[in-house]
């Protein structure tokens, strides 16, 4: 497009200018024809209307999610014109993403602050409480300390336990020592995973301490099945090797015969229970002499002459290493390990921009990988600034970091009470877990109890904080491969998010606090789908179920524009999490399914604004071949003139039309008799895959009608399509 249609347009009346403005452009490029007419499915919809199953407001219950991005890329997508396309989408609160916790770095929410070792420049980082300049962007900064092979970012760091270099060293978190958690370390245990990638004979280990050292250790052996993933936490149970126990540990070079004969292993672990609270330079920071420190270690087999043969990879390089996964990191870092290829947008801007809607943000703190006097310095300052904050995340993907549930625990309850003595209304939340479909686990503890929400809960209800526990997120991605057919996962989809509601319920997760999911999309990976109908139809899915299930709001993640990807290798599967497609340097040059799912969610489905909308169960009775219904069917009464049905319609078949006929099941239940229908599908959006020059080729807005029921009273829903009928 070479017209403006931004230009000095309030945000509320963007859309109808957008698509007006796109409909020549749309005209020119709709060169696919429209899909050919297939078989057409019969089915009825039930609404069951005795009583509604949740009750929202939508100023309150849409949502969508910032997140750090490449450098540059902030000041690209910031601009008056995103800003308000994005706007226009109709979410309103918004929620604020950590890329930094992903990433195991410290977040300088503000440039300016202090550090521990102020005449060094290094230590434990502080940002400064007192709004001064502007803040535009933030950074992360890399932890050198890091024991972790990988991470969820951009996993350009490595672990330092075999990095092939002794001067450099793990070491575990300081904050998860007796003197902050005020508990027996052995309730909190560190430790070190290897996976070779493969079963290889393991006999003796060679360990490199640093300090503080391990006064008392084990090193085990995963025994029972072997992790299909990298990521896998088989059957089975840690077994220490014969001669693997140390109740009086020296440090130091240490080798140590593990076991007479050699060992078929795949994971070996370091378990460490007990510091010796040491420190290997004059320091006035206690921090320096808690936990544990490893430089190097190695793994193998004794030789006659009684070295070791190594069987671990030693390289500064993740992909050349052996795999390392660690319990915790020290956030002791220096300023020069600043990470300017990722960039956190800057509070100003953000609040700035009016994404927040004038609401509270749901605001993260670093926890992972920072301190709670840098939690406390962020509150303190965006309350001073002016800026609205109530609901804080404490930390972002810990399942995702390896953390265990009692150490994020630990972690949680000093960071919640160091938060409250600056303000007392503040409600906490988290873990905001990664996806997980199966629900989340963590290494079987003592008891061989896996269940991650569970030892959690049963953490801080022990030590009488469940009270802090406010609110609970989580990230909902439910499919890894891009490359699966898109519409059995469409069709599978309720049942695999039921089944997860349940099973965090089993494990006594509260549903008298809101339920959150903090990002949504159809993969945490990038591919077609996301780009096409499936992707849209899925966003609506999830929350149009989240709502029924009892959720109280939920945020798209893909709100910037952007480009598309590739992230599945030897695939041709491009797409990203967006609603509008942009150039390289994130001007948009055109909205996707994605975008119009978001209107017909927000401003179809429901009414705009703050009124109470009551949510009803409703079901269909056609069914794929699997069994699982072949449209999903959202109910709700509008608070408009006379209180009106609202009724949203997924036909999530990619062949089959489906006609549909509604019937009202319940006391007093009225005929559901709509007068008006808006619908969106293939008819509307083609999209030619190209690589990284993917394009819509046929992309129009949906079409809205008086409604005229086709075949005998019945709707048509075309295939791969969203219908609204009120």
């Amino acid at each position: 497009m070479t017209r403006n249609p931004f230009r000095s347009i309030h945000p509320e009346d963007f859309s109808k200018l957008f698509l007006l403005c796109l409909f020549a452009f749309n005209c020119a490029i709709a060169i696919a024809a429209p899909p050919k007419k297939s078989s057409t499915l019969s089915g009825t919809i039930t609404i069951f209307a005795d009583k509604p199953v949740n009750e929202f407001r939508p100023d309150r219950a849409f949502g969508a999610g910032v997140d750090g991005m490449e450098k540059g890329d902030i000041a690209k997508v910031y601009t008056k014109k995103n800003i308000a396309a994005m706007l226009s989408a109709g979410f309103k609160p918004l929620a604020y993403r950590l890329r930094t916790e992903l990433g195991v770095e410290a977040w300088h929410w503000n440039a300016k602050g202090k550090w521990s070792d102020p005449a060094k420049r290094r230590g434990y980082w502080t940002s400064d409480d007192k709004p001064g300049a502007l803040n535009e962007i933030s950074n992360g900064y890399a932890l050198p300390r890091r024991g972790s092979s990988s991470d969820q970012a951009n996993n350009k760091g490595y672990s330092r336990l075999d990095d092939g270099d002794r001067t450099s060293f793990w070491k575990s978190n300081p904050y998860l020592d007796a003197t902050y958690t005020h508990e027996d370390n052995r309730l909190h245990p560190q430790w070190a995973i290897i996976d070779f990638g493969e079963r290889v004979p393991i006999d003796a280990i060679r360990i490199l301490w640093g300090e503080p050292f391990a006064a008392e250790y084990r090193v085990e052996f995963w025994e029972g099945e072997d992790p299909k993933e990298a990521d896998d936490i088989p059957y089975g149970a840690w077994k220490a090797f014969p001669n693997g126990i140390e109740t009086a540990g020296k440090g130091g070079d240490e080798f140590r015969k593990l076991a007479p004969a050699k060992i078929s292993v795949r994971l070996l672990r370091i378990f460490m229970t007990r510091s010796s609270g040491t420190s290997g330079k004059t320091s006035s920071d206690r921090r320096d002499r808690l936990g544990y420190a490893v430089r190097e270690v190695y793994c193998g087999v004794s030789a006659a002459d009684g070295k070791l043969e190594d069987r671990m990879k030693h390289s500064p390089n993740a992909p050349k290493q052996t795999r390392i996964v660690v319990s915790s990191t020290d956030p002791w870092h220096q300023a020069k390990d600043r990470d300017e290829n990722v960039e956190q947008p800057g509070f100003d801007r953000i609040f700035r921009s009016g994404l927040t809607n004038g609401q509270p943000m749901l605001t993260p703190v670093g926890l992972l990988y920072d301190t709670p006097e840098n939690a406390v310095a962020e509150v303190r300052w965006l309350k001073a600034r002016g800026f609205p904050v109530t609901q804080i995340e404490l930390g972002e993907e810990p399942d995702g970091q390896y953390v265990a549930p009692e150490d994020y625990g630990a972690l949680y309850i000093q960071w919640a009470d160091a938060l409250r003595k600056v303000d007392s209304k503040l409600t906490f939340g988290g873990p905001g877990f990664q996806t997980a479909t199966d629900g989340w686990i963590a290494w079987p503890d003592a008891n061989g109890e896996k269940r991650w929400m569970f030892r959690f809960l049963n953490y801080l209800k022990e030590r009488g904080h469940l009270k802090d526990f406010n609110f609970f997120s989580f990230e909902w991605y439910p499919f890894d491969d891009v490359t699966a057919d898109p519409a059995l996962n469409l069709q599978q989809h309720p049942s695999i998010l039921s089944k997860l509601w349940q099973g965090l319920k089993n494990e006594g997760v509260p549903t008298e606090i809101p339920w959150i999911i903090s990002e949504y999309g159809y993969s945490a990976f990038a591919g077609q789908p996301e780009v096409e109908l499936p992707g849209a139809i899925l966003n609506f899915d999830i929350v149009g179920q989240f709502l029924t299930l009892g959720g109280r709001v939920a945020y798209l993640y893909g709100y910037e524009p952007n480009v598309p990807i590739q992230e599945i290798p030897d695939s041709d599967s491009w797409g990203n999490l967006m609603l509008f497609l942009s150039d390289d340097d994130r001007r948009i040059r055109a909205p996707l399914p994605t975008f119009y799912a978001a209107k017909l969610l927000t401003s179809e489905w429901a009414q705009p604004g703050n009124g109470l909308h009551r949510v009803y169960r409703a079901e269909c009775d056609v069914k794929s071949a699997t069994g699982d219904p072949l449209v999903s069917a959202y109910a709700l009464l509008r608070p408009n003139e006379g209180i009106t049905w609202s009724l949203a319609l997924l036909n999530k078949d990619p062949l089959h039309a489906v006609a549909i006929s509604v019937r009202m099941e319940g006391v007093g239940a009225k005929r559901f008799a709509p007068t008006r229908l808006v619908q969106y599908s293939t008819a509307q959006f083609a999209w030619k895959a190209n690589g990284e020059k993917g394009k819509p080729i046929r992309n129009l807005p949906p079409i809205s009608r008086r409604l005229n029921p086709d075949l005998n009273g019945k709707v048509l829903l075309p295939p791969y399509s969203i219908t609204i009928l009120r």
